[in-house]
């Protein structure tokens, strides 16, 4: 599915979504990846939901983001508590949806200005 961006110079917006598949600004990725709305897209080393750790959670603190969209792939998962500690103890906002509800509420926060994270895992279906 293609999406209507309405981009903002220095962002980054999610352009398209399918099965096995993200595209952030035109460019399609087939793997995980972290996108910061004002800064890097980089490959983020997991392959599905289950294999979510703590340092993943301690990557997405590092970047300091005001609000954390995590897609769980294809469903929506929501990650064990103790995981979820890390990001609270950081005070940092979070929302856990699948995928592509995460691809589009990301593009609606970066059209508000926000500083967001987005945390996706693309899964084939």
């Amino acid at each position: 599915m293609k999406l209507q961006s309405d981009p903002h110079f220095g962002t980054n917006t999610i352009t398209g979504y399918g099965d096995g598949y993200v595209e952030i600004n035109k460019t399609p990725y087939t793997h995980a990846v972290l996108i910061s709305s004002d800064g890097a897209i980089s490959e983020w080393p997991i392959k599905t939901f289950e294999g979510l750790e703590h340092a993943h959670f301690e990557e997405m603190v590092a970047l300091k983001p005001e609000l954390i969209l995590i897609g769980t792939g294809i469903k929506q998962h929501f990650p064990k508590p103790e995981l979820l500690k890390t990001l609270i103890s950081a005070k940092i906002g979070f929302e856990i949806m699948n995928s592509q509800a995460a691809c589009r509420t990301y593009n609606i926060l970066v059209g508000e200005g926000r500083k967001v994270l987005l945390a996706l895992i693309v899964e084939a279906c």
